[in-house]
């Protein structure tokens, strides 16, 4: 399966560098075809412009500024998600893909506002792996935006033909080496078995 794995964190020494890494390994040993999307890494813009926001609307024009990755989201068949949760969201890098990529033409047709379309059903997976400062009752006392984005936003846009899974790890700042070790594994064994 190609999987587009989209990864977003600044620092290299983290925990999320390291599910990152757990992330490609396992996929990749698994026989899956992996663009690695590191956002960071690559100098990813999150910020929509003037310009390209009074173009969000005119199709086929407003994918110029997003072209290269317009041509890997569609490529893909699976998408993985690497990212922590800051303030209960996603980390403002993330955001700004997601504003800019998943667009009319590009995610959805609204042709028709009436009636609007998806257009990634080409899209057979979703998973995310995602780290949060705070304890799960906080996140869902906050409505959790980030499980929200990824387990119905983004299975709505494919028709919600995708299969989604959502890998979470709590309470980052009591964590202990143990349990931040099992939480390594898990993520291992899911993307090992990932299909």
């Amino acid at each position: 399966m190609r999987v587009l794995v989209v990864y977003c964190h600044p620092v290299e020494t983290s925990f999320g560098s390291a599910l990152h890494q757990e992330v490609l390994r396992n996929l990749r040993a698994a026989g899956h075809e992996v663009d690695d999307c590191d956002l960071y890494a690559e100098g990813f813009n999150p910020v929509m412009s003037r310009t390209e926001r009074l173009g969000y609307h005119d199709v086929p024009r407003n994918r110029a500024p997003m072209q290269e990755y317009v041509i890997r989201l569609q490529r893909a068949e699976a998408l993985v998600f690497c990212f922590p949760t800051w303030c209960f969201g996603l980390p403002a890098m993330l955001k700004g893909f997601f504003d800019r990529l998943f667009m009319p033409g590009v995610a959805f047709d609204i042709s028709d506002p009436a009636d609007v379309k998806p257009m990634l059903t080409h899209i057979k997976r979703i998973s995310a792996v995602v780290t949060y400062g705070r304890p799960r009752w906080m996140a869902w006392y906050m409505g959790d935006p980030p499980r929200k984005m990824v387990t119905r936003y983004l299975r709505r846009l494919t028709g919600n033909r995708a299969r989604a899974d959502y890998h979470a790890y709590y309470h980052m700042n009591v964590a202990t080496e143990p349990r931040l070790a099992q939480f390594k594994r898990r993520v291992a064994e899911a993307m090992a078995r990932f299909a």
